[in-house]
């Protein structure tokens, strides 16, 4: 892979985390307007695929891109799609039971399951690094969770937790292991449909009707949450996926929990210690260990 490759590949995958990292600022914002989460998800999922539909009619129209998919592709996409779905709907519950941040660092297990299930199930070879650099953003988040000393865990909240990370872990890995010979966009068309059809239906099953935003302030955070962790979180992972491989991509969203902490810390006022200091130091080493070191043996002459 040439190393052009692997830097843009890795700037995608670290801006994508640092995107997704914004969800609860969105979500706890429209939560605090009185809106249910299937209508939270809805409009985000929504909102964000007409934009991403626009850019596909353009692209149909220049003939950069066809709709046509096969059989198989479309196999892979709607499993991208249940995926999604499951992991955003188990997140955005898990903040009605417990503090968003929290839910953020506990989501960051999901680096492991993706190391772990490509190890085990696709028998990719797990180096020194890779494991260093898991350990150490673990252990980060770890401290992220117990920077106030005032945190609890509702289990059911944990399980919601881990069942998103699972989700999402699978996701990046249907998507580097698919093969999918289409662009971002075209994959994010038909993710983005399914997720706002599952919000639809599990309105109707959970008993809650979608209602429209009532504010302008709802409205921003709406857009919010369908251009930046959505549509930019969404492309720019696929592309990161793709070009440098989903264990080092889950890797690089260990800057999710981190923005998720300096999001409280910034906008709702939540207070900064000498232990969150510590996390954040962990994580960012984790980030640098897993980008830095297989450029530098790239680098490096043949002896």
């Amino acid at each position: 892979m040439k190393k052009s490759s692997t830097v843009f590949g890795t700037l995608c995958g670290i801006l994508a985390a640092v995107c997704y990292g914004t969800n609860p600022l969105g979500a706890l914002k429209l939560y605090a307007e009185g809106m249910h989460t299937g209508s939270v998800l809805f409009y985000r999922f929504g909102l964000a695929w007409i934009i991403i539909a626009l850019v596909m009619l353009i692209r149909v129209l220049t003939r950069k891109e066809s709709m046509r998919v096969t059989a198989k592709e479309f196999g892979s996409l709607s499993l991208l799609g249940i995926l999604f779905i499951v992991s955003s709907l188990t997140l955005y519950l898990s903040f009605h039971l417990m503090d968003a941040g929290v839910a953020s660092t506990i989501l960051f297990t999901y680096p492991v399951m993706t190391a772990f299930i490509m190890g085990f199930f696709f028998h990719e070879r797990i180096t020194l690094t890779t494991i260093t650099a898991i350990a150490l953003s673990v252990v980060g988040v770890a401290l992220l969770y117990w920077g106030d000393g005032t945190a609890t865990l509702p289990i059911v909240g944990v399980i919601l937790v881990l069942l998103s990370a699972l989700s999402y872990a699978l996701y990046i890995i249907v998507v580097n292991r698919s093969q999918l010979k289409m662009s971002s966009f075209k994959i994010n068309f038909f993710v983005l449909f399914y997720c706002a059809l599952g919000m639809v239906v599990y309105s109707l099953v959970a008993g809650e009707p979608l209602a429209l935003p009532q504010t302008t302030t709802s409205w921003f955070y709406v857009g919010w949450l369908a251009i930046v962790p959505a549509i930019f979180a969404l492309v720019l992972m696929v592309y990161a996926a793709k070009l440098i491989g989903s264990t080092t991509t889950a890797i690089l969203g260990a800057l999710e929990p981190l923005t998720a902490v300096l999001i409280g810390i910034l906008v709702f006022g939540e207070r900064f210690s000498p232990t969150l200091a510590i996390g954040i130091l962990l994580i960012l080493t984790a980030v640098t260990l897993i980008v830095v070191i297989p450029q530098r043996k790239k680098t490096q002459p043949a002896k």
